[in-house]
């Protein structure tokens, strides 16, 4: 129940009630992936349930897919879609200028086709997720198995002409065996510390072979919701250079707070 959460779960939860909001009958939404992800799932099909909403989902992920089905989500694919009106995700980290790193939760590939298919995207978080500098949450790329050791160490040559602080790379285990994501993939997760300019990084690391994509997302995002512990949102958006503050009532809802084994 809402009142058994955590402080950062409530942080979430926060984000993801008010980020819904967004949402129109008749739209084609992304739907991201993520712990953060996960609760504005919940949130929207508590909105499909109890309001009649009429949505489509895309989902980035399996996992997201099952979720969305569970919460009566009417799920699609991309290319059924075509072109969505939003996508709704989370990050790991982002900057002032809505920059972020993304792909934790190994989806990354499928989240950024999703989110640059919308004619928006917004982005919640958690405040811990806010940084001055990207760098400190490893960055993500993913690459495909063949080869992977080699890719793994041209991206690692690559690294020593670049503006990161350190250049340590591992590949994403799951248990004993390699991560594997949705498309087949490896994730090799890169330890720069502190990452001196994004857009640099991003272009040259998706050109080296190999690498299929990177958890880097420049000029994607257009809103980060921030929530707090105490149910305190405040809206960042980059298009209008505005911030607006806000509150989320913790309501106890069966919908919302069953099956929290996330």
């Amino acid at each position: 129940m809402a009142a058994d959460l955590s402080p950062i779960d409530k942080a979430k939860f926060a984000a993801a009630r008010r980020a819904v909001d967004y949402v129109e009958d008749g739209m084609r939404v992304g739907l991201g992936t993520g712990s953060t992800a996960a609760w504005m799932v919940r949130c929207l099909g508590e909105r499909v349930r109890e309001e009649d909403l009429r949505i489509t989902g895309v989902p980035t992920s399996s996992r997201t897919a099952d979720l969305a089905r569970q919460m009566g989500i009417t799920v699609v694919g991309l290319d059924e879609a075509k072109w969505l009106d939003l996508t709704i995700d989370g990050a790991d980290e982002f900057d002032a200028n809505l920059n972020l790193i993304k792909g934790g939760g190994g989806a990354l590939l499928q989240e950024k086709i999703v989110a640059t298919a919308s004619d928006q995207m917004i982005v919640i978080a958690d405040a811990a997720k806010e940084v001055v500098t990207l760098g400190a949450f490893p960055l993500p790329i993913e690459v495909v198995p063949f080869g992977w050791q080699t890719t793994k160490a041209l991206v690692e040559e690559t690294l020593v002409s670049l503006d990161v602080l350190g250049r340590s790379t591992s590949l994403r285990l799951n248990g004993q065996q390699p991560f594997v994501t949705d498309e087949g993939n490896y994730i090799v997760d890169l330890h720069l510390s502190r990452i001196g300019n994004p857009r640099q990084l991003a272009l040259i690391l998706n050109q080296i072979p190999g690498v299929v994509e990177n958890g880097l997302f420049i000029d994607i995002c257009d809103i980060v919701i921030i929530g707090q512990g105490d149910g305190r949102v405040e809206l960042r958006d980059i298009n209008q250079g505005t911030v607006e503050q806000g509150r989320i009532d913790f309501v106890e809802s069966d919908n919302i707070f069953a099956d929290l084994g996330e």
